[in-house]
């Protein structure tokens, strides 16, 4: 039993997981109706819409690509500001009313904003969290964003049906508005700037990427597309095997699952090190796809949906924690940008990949054959990581 802790529920911890979570509750609010609203509003081709719904991705990666090589010489807290400022004014841009093409380079312009204010909160919260309670400290901290997944399609659909597309906008304005009012309250501990700290001349890839995040993020890009097939195709899979009432709970079951498990696994991460969670992980998501693949009825398809959540969310947590703990203090930024750039390319780009091969395979048959992509990215893991990880977390 480890006595006098550090304090993790600092003010400023909850600030920027509040902030965290009121930018990814927009996010994911508009994701699931920005295209209905294309085509509704624009009348939107069914590719334009899904343009219009996937840009935001692709602008995210060129905000955290960016804003990576330079967080530490505009300064953290400066960044996120700058980051939440942009993405008030983005949001308003969506009552500008020019077109399908103004809508898509919106939707773009917000997504490069959001890039930018995550970097920084996720920058930020790995520097106010004690570095004994790392793992523990970004489950948590992770969770946020986990209670943004699940809320935000709940209002965005709900708004839907029940009011106009003006008010859910003026919804994700006054989300912005409050993140921006909560960060001013944050303290932000001064970083040392120092000669390896400051932006060097040239361009280098190390400039944009950090190193040492590359194979941890290299195994966190693997399973998040393997889980963008869950993420885009389980409403159709839904459809095809008659439980379409039972998916609207199945991120739901999902989201409890990884609410519930977190805690411990944070703890236990910083305890053991990180191969105790990794490798159980590893072999809850891919019994997880199994059952998902094998579903014929309401209770395998929520069985899926929590193995899943016990597997895939909390791999993405633990998988962030080890990126910043490999990682000196001056470059935590360029770690927590690298460590999202890869996540958001395999959930962003792997719908669009695994796209070409529905027509040839069913939907069962392609949780069936990812399930086994999961379990041989466990062996990937070892080669990268696993094999020297030695309680990392202690160190």
């Amino acid at each position: 039993m480890r006595l006098n802790k550090e304090k993790l529920w600092t003010k400023d911890f909850l600030i920027v997981s509040g902030v965290n979570f009121l930018l990814t509750l927009v996010f994911y609010l508009l994701v699931v109706i920005i295209g209905v609203y294309a085509v509704n509003e624009y009348h939107a081709s069914t590719s334009q819409a899904g343009l219009v719904t996937g840009i935001f991705i692709v602008g995210t990666l060129i905000g955290r690509l960016f804003i990576g090589r330079y967080i530490n010489t505009i300064g953290r807290k400066r960044t996120l500001f700058i980051g939440l400022i942009l993405f008030i004014t983005t949001t308003l841009l969506y009552f500008v009313h020019l077109g399908i093409a103004f809508l898509i380079i919106t939707r773009l312009l917000h997504g490069v904003t959001l890039g930018i204010a995550s970097t920084a909160t996720g920058t930020i919260v790995a520097q106010v969290i004690p570095n004994s309670r790392k793992g523990e400290g970004i489950g948590y901290y992770s969770m946020s964003t986990t209670l943004a997944t699940a809320i935000g399609p709940f209002i965005g659909l709900y708004m839907t049906q029940h009011t106009s597309s003006q008010w859910i906008f003026i919804l994700c304005l006054a989300l912005g508005i409050i993140s921006f009012i909560t960060a001013l309250f944050v303290r932000v501990p001064e970083l040392e700037v120092t000669k390896e700290a400051t932006v060097q001349k040239g361009v280098k890839l190390s400039q944009f990427i950090e190193p040492k995040a590359v194979p941890i993020a290299v195994i966190t890009l693997i399973v998040a597309f393997c889980y963008s097939s869950v993420l885009s195709f389980i409403n159709f899979y839904a459809i095809e095997i008659d439980l379409v009432n039972t998916a609207s709970f199945f991120f739901l079951v999902y989201s409890l699952a990884v609410f519930i498990s977190r805690p411990f696994t944070g703890r236990l991460m910083d305890e053991k090190g990180a191969n105790t969670i990794m490798y159980p992980a590893f072999v809850f998501f891919a019994v997880g796809m199994l059952i998902l693949g094998f579903a014929h009825n309401s209770f395998m398809l929520l069985l899926g949906g929590v193995l899943i959540g016990l597997g895939f969310g909390n791999m993405q947590s633990c998988t962030q924690a080890i990126a910043i703990k490999l990682t000196p203090p001056h470059r935590m930024g360029l770690a927590t940008s690298t460590f999202f750039i890869f996540l958001d390319a395999g959930l962003g780009f792997g719908p669009y990949l695994l796209g070409f091969f529905i027509p040839a395979l069913n939907y069962s048959t392609l949780y069936i054959i990812l399930a086994f992509v999961v379990l041989a990215s466990s062996a990937l893991y070892y080669l990268l990581h696993g094999k020297k990880d030695q309680l990392v977390f202690s160190k």
